[in-house]
């Protein structure tokens, strides 16, 4: 009999919870028993897997030595009080919030990238999960990385509202609603945004810091130098929320350390784990966040062209789901590595 292994999913009423339920499923991971974990106000409530309603438990009274494995999702504050718990009981957790993602001590782990630094976990019983549109660049800039080295990344992110969560999601429909029905709409009604979403472009994602960057951006600043092990790689970023509900799209321009062709950057990029490239000449033949991002598993590259003000310049457009790869299914990637090789 195979083995199997015990899980925890904090946060599981969430929209990345469901996410993790879901391609837990799909991906057939060896679960035992799996433990749904939620606030008390979702107590009573029940999810789905493999065809079974499961109860939700407490979150803040769950004894974590029944797991091996904490997939945790339930904000920040949350994995600051109980992730330490959950690793003196004796679980690994891999950690989807930033809590803990810049500490030196802690991997921060994109499989296709680095996944070498996950036998790290040892030293905290702790794996961080990057942020969502981290991810998704360095996946399509890593092949880039390897070959020739790069200088320099200027970024733009256009942001589904999935990734501020469900509540965002809903004010976008109730928003959509209300204009399509002649309701002029100046606020962003539930979810306390400073802009509403609907029909608009907002460029601020989290709270601004005094650099002017928001905390949004500078993820990705830290993050990317983190995962490629190169504090000189200069990260240029401007986040942007869209009304789009799930997929986040980028524009990327690279500086790379030495010139690569447009033919090298193709054939790089279609020979990487976790990219697919859609780059041609006929109509259509580029990702979008709906039409291919959304529900797949894959970072899709497209648009890829030499930079017209730059001669060590590459342009791309990358695409991908952000509750998928952006984060339940890169959190599952890692647990696969994990209990492969180190348990």
């Amino acid at each position: 009999m195979s083995k199997t292994y015990d899980i925890a999913i904090a946060g599981a009423t969430g929209a990345v919870g469901e996410a993790l339920l879901r391609i837990l499923e799909e991906r057939n991971f060896p679960v035992g028993k799996i433990f749904p974990l939620a606030s008390e106000r979702s107590i009573g409530r029940t999810v789905t897997f493999q065809g079974e309603q499961l109860p939700v438990h407490s979150l803040y009274d769950f004894d974590f030595k029944q797991v091996q494995v904490g997939l945790f999702s339930a904000g920040g504050s949350v994995s600051r009080d109980i992730v330490p718990k959950a690793v003196e009981a004796g679980t690994v957790v891999i950690d989807n919030t930033s809590q803990y993602r810049y500490e030196d001590d802690v991997p921060l782990v994109v499989p296709e990238c680095n996944s070498d630094r996950i036998a790290q976990h040892t030293e905290r019983g702790i794996i961080a999960n990057p942020n969502c549109s981290t991810i998704q660049l360095v996946v399509a800039c890593k092949p880039i990385q390897d070959a020739v080295g790069i200088d320099r990344i200027n970024v733009s992110t256009y942001q589904s509202v999935s990734g501020a969560g469900r509540l965002s999601m809903e004010s976008l429909t109730e928003q959509t609603r209300a204009l399509l029905t002649g309701v002029k709409t100046t606020d962003s009604g539930k979810t306390g945004e400073e802009k509403a979403i609907a029909f608009n472009a907002v460029p601020k994602i989290g709270p601004l810091l005094d650099s002017g960057f928001t905390q949004e951006e500078m993820k990705m600043v830290w993050e990317t130098q983190k995962i490629f092990e190169d504090p000189d790689i200069k990260v240029n970023p401007t986040c942007v929320r869209i009304p789009v509900y799930l997929g986040h799209s980028e524009a990327v321009h690279i500086e790379t350390r030495e010139k690569l062709s447009i033919e090298e950057v193709r054939e790089l990029l279609n020979s990487a784990s976790g990219v697919t490239v859609i780059d041609g000449e006929a109509p259509g033949e580029y990702p979008t966040a709906v039409t291919e991002g959304a529900n797949q598993d894959d970072v899709f590259v497209g648009r890829i062209r030499e930079d017209l003000s730059h001669p060590r310049g590459i342009n791309l457009w990358v695409v991908s789901d952000n509750l998928r790869k952006g984060a339940a299914l890169n959190s599952i990637q890692i647990a696969e590595i994990l209990v492969k090789d180190y348990f």
